[in-house]
């Protein structure tokens, strides 16, 4: 296939997404989480072989359909918390643990691609997040082969509502590479507790809070891999998400250059069109080159992990992808910001941003300043974490 005929595909993709996910939005106008994230899995977002008739469009392979759902239903309206959700769980979670996960586990864990099942990734705890092996959280190795998981995870999203978490322990006390261990916990038992939902300022369609592990007692099955492969896991994991999560910016980033662009051709002052300036133009331009970019590279990472590259390998890549996504995320939303004037702050002007939520790409799956050290040190430089 073509370069330009791919790119069609990947286009007719995203309208269809779109047209999909318009639908089930209206269906849920004023709905909670659970609703409207049930109502878009619905729509194949969440499942490897997307539902008939139209199943996966020709030539794509299952990250980048994927992919183009995410933009599809931020395209259509869809909060970015909401796009974000849905991105983190697909991305970070499910196509990690697919070659890891045994059939019969996978189907033991119920109905996650129709929604039914909602996952979270607990790793973070309050004394530390971008240094795993600080974690204080442990499962204990019982003689039956069982382990009972003590510890708190802070910071999890969609912690308070969640009913299945991928959840990283201590299974040694030594500070070395196999000293984490990954289960899959039962979120509903009584043994774990939950916060009440954070206060946030930044994608708040999704809930964040803690989790609290009294003792929970695990089945040898729901050891993910090995014993000591906790933190070859997680590479795993944070490989995916730095490569696909900025996804959930690309449909809101699109609905607002759409709408900027709208707001400039029909805006006059001093007797002419807005979007005749130059300087105007220029910024509608910047805007433009941002998402182009954007697009470029996230689904650029796709078409690599859909021809078979490993997510460890593409380590290095992934972290410029998603410095990169972010910066031009948070530029794009300035210069949005500086065109609507004043309705930019003004809620029901049509023309408000979200300014929060471009910052927040720069910290979630690890600073933008941490993974710049990630990106010099595969260049060879002798730095230091």
């Amino acid at each position: 296939m073509t370069a330009q005929g791919q790119t069609s595909v990947v286009e007719n993709a995203v309208a269809s997404a779109a047209k999909s996910a318009r639908s089930a939005l209206s269906r849920t106008t004023g709905a909670d989480f659970r609703t409207r994230w049930k109502a878009l899995a619905a729509e194949g977002l969440l499942s490897d072989a997307p539902r008939p008739p139209s199943g996966r469009p020709a030539g794509l392979g299952p990250v980048t359909t994927a992919l183009a759902g995410i933009e599809g239903i931020g395209l259509a309206g869809a909060p970015a918390g909401l796009c974000y959700a849905l991105a983190s769980q697909r991305f970070g979670i499910q196509c990690p643990l697919r070659p890891v996960l045994s059939q019969e586990v996978r189907h033991s864990l119920g109905d996650v691609a129709g929604g039914d099942v909602l996952l979270c990734h607990a790793l973070t705890e309050e004394g530390g997040g971008s240094d795993p092996l600080s974690m204080s959280t442990s499962a204990e190795r019982q003689e039956d082969g069982s382990y009972v998981l003590t510890g708190m995870k802070a910071f999890v999203t969609a912690a308070p509502i969640a009913d299945v978490g991928l959840v990283f322990a201590r299974t040694s006390a030594d500070r070395t590479p196999f000293a984490l261990s990954a289960f899959l916990v039962d979120l509903r038992v009584p043994e774990v507790k939950r916060s009440d939902p954070f206060r946030k300022t930044a994608l708040t369609e999704v809930p964040m809070g803690s989790l609290t592990f009294g003792g929970v007692r695990l089945a040898p099955d729901r050891l993910v891999g090995h014993e000591g492969s906790g933190l070859a896991l997680l590479t795993v994991t944070t490989a995916w998400e730095r490569a696909m999560l900025l996804s959930y910016a690309l449909g809101p980033m699109r609905r607002v250059l759409e709408r900027t662009v709208d707001w400039c051709k029909s805006r006059e002052h001093f007797g002419r069109k807005m979007g005749s300036s130059h300087l105007v133009a220029a910024r509608v331009a910047d805007m433009a080159l941002a998402l182009h970019r954007s697009r470029e590279l996230v689904y650029r990472m796709a078409a690599r992990l859909d021809a078979g590259e490993r997510p460890r390998q593409l380590a290095a890549d992934a972290a410029l992808t998603k410095i990169s996504v972010a910066e031009d995320y948070v530029m794009f939303t300035q210069q949005a910001t500086m065109l609507g004037g004043v309705r930019s702050f003004i809620e029901d002007s049509g023309l408000c941003p979200d300014l929060i939520s471009p910052m927040a790409a720069s910290t979630y799956a690890g600073p933008n300043d941490l993974l710049r050290v990630t990106v010099a040190r595969e260049l060879g430089l002798p730095v230091e974490n």
